[in-house]
């Protein structure tokens, strides 16, 4: 197995890279508790990006896990969960944004950086914006969904050091925001650096 890539994604940062078909990408928890959150885009036509809802239609589980396929808005693989040392991640959490982060816990926090905006800045390094982002996957992040269908963002079942690993069924763009969010548990409300690697 040879290393493609090997970067710590910092505190709060975003990240992006091309993965290849058949390359897996290794997201590392380094400190333990903190929340990734994702978008995967077909690298050779983005118009075709991750959806939860096929994903979620496809698998019959709202989380995702060892052997599940992150499909597209085509319904085809975009990549599958090969390893997970976690055992369960959000599909349904949503990225936080100023405008939401501002509804949620105050007008005080309308200057906080959110996940929002670090995709769109990581996004137009890609040619992409607004309109291309769709809901994403959150790595690492506990939502439990009750039995009246409630969502709550709980204290994050990860550990220093915990890994996930997806395999690329197609040449890939990834989006990374490496939550900045300080207002819920998601991070354990001190957001800790991460380390993404890339291997053939």
């Amino acid at each position: 197995m040879t290393t493609v890539l090997d970067q710590i994604v910092e505190a709060r940062a975003p990240w992006s890279a091309i993965v290849r078909a058949g390359q897996t990408l290794t997201i590392i928890d380094l400190k333990g508790n903190q929340a990734v959150d994702c978008l995967i885009y077909n690298a050779d036509d983005t118009a075709e990006r991750y959806s939860a809802p096929d994903t979620i239609a496809a698998q019959g589980n709202v989380f995702l896990t060892t052997g599940s396929v992150l499909r597209s808005s085509e319904g085809r693989p975009l990549m599958t969960v090969v390893a997970d040392e976690v055992g369960r991640h959000d599909t349904v959490g949503g990225a936080c944004s100023r405008e939401s982060n501002t509804l949620r816990y105050g007008h005080h926090t309308k200057h906080q950086h959110a996940c929002v905006e670090n995709f769109l800045i990581e996004g137009s390094r890609w040619g992409l914006g607004k309109r291309d982002l769709v809901s994403n996957i959150n790595w690492y992040m506990n939502v439990p969904v009750d039995p009246d269908g409630s969502l709550g963002i709980v204290d994050g079942i990860s550990a220093p050091g915990l890994s996930l690993s997806l395999r690329a069924e197609m040449d890939v763009l990834v989006l990374v925001s490496n939550c900045p969010q300080i207002n819920n548990p998601c991070n354990g409300f001190d957001p800790t650096p991460v380390r993404m690697v890339v291997t053939a």
